[in-house]
């Protein structure tokens, strides 16, 4: 057993595999970006940032991996590709399955986004062994995820879900608490990073 994950950890981390994730990322970043194109058209400066979530975690995931394909860690940008890969998967699952609830149908597209956005949070967690934040990195990145709850739920900048408006202030919530959840996975990996750090 302990074999096969070695070998499963080998094949991970290996710079062919990584370049390959990366590559996928990447375009499935341009494609967020272009998805969030008519939001950010009407969306006042100096929102524009906090816009676009999961392919800004995408994105901070992309730069992570050029760090480990070149030896490096850019430890500030580990703890957000962590923390918002896990949150905005997970946040974007869970509206899709709302708005399966709410219609009997999300079509391909939503389907999609679903599996998609799944395998963000997946990947996030996949590679734990990986990350060598510290706990300022993870302050940093916590202050960047709750005040991007607040750009979002105070200001009205959130992904818009028109069929699931009526339920905002309970997705607000919602999403509160997963970020919360998210910053304490960052925790739990920081805690136990010598262990982690043993996965070879």
């Amino acid at each position: 057993m302990k074999s096969l994950l070695t070998q499963a950890w080998f094949l991970l981390t290996h710079r062919s595999f990584l370049t390959l994730l990366f590559f996928i990322n990447f375009l499935g970043t341009i494609y967020g970006y272009i998805w969030y194109g008519w939001q950010l058209s009407v969306t006042e400066p100096q929102f524009l940032i906090f816009v676009p979530d999961s392919p800004t975690a995408s994105l901070f995931f992309c730069i992570a991996i050029i760090g480990w394909i070149f030896g490096r860690h850019f430890k500030l940008i580990e703890a957000l590709a962590l923390i918002t890969l896990v949150k905005y998967g997970v946040w974007a699952v869970v509206m899709n399955l709302l708005t399966l609830g709410e219609t009997g149908s999300i079509g391909f597209a939503g389907w999609m986004l679903v599996v998609s956005h799944g395998l963000m949070a997946v990947e996030g967690l996949l590679y734990i062994a990986k990350y060598r934040f510290t706990m300022i990195h993870i302050g940093i990145a916590a202050i960047w995820t709750l005040h991007n709850d607040v750009i979002d739920y105070v200001y009205g900048q959130m992904p818009i879900y028109r069929i699931l408006d009526h339920y905002t202030n309970h997705i607000g919530y919602f999403t509160f608490w997963l970020s919360i959840c998210c910053i304490l996975i960052a925790y739990f990996v920081y805690n136990k990073r010598e262990y982690l750090h043993k996965i070879k």
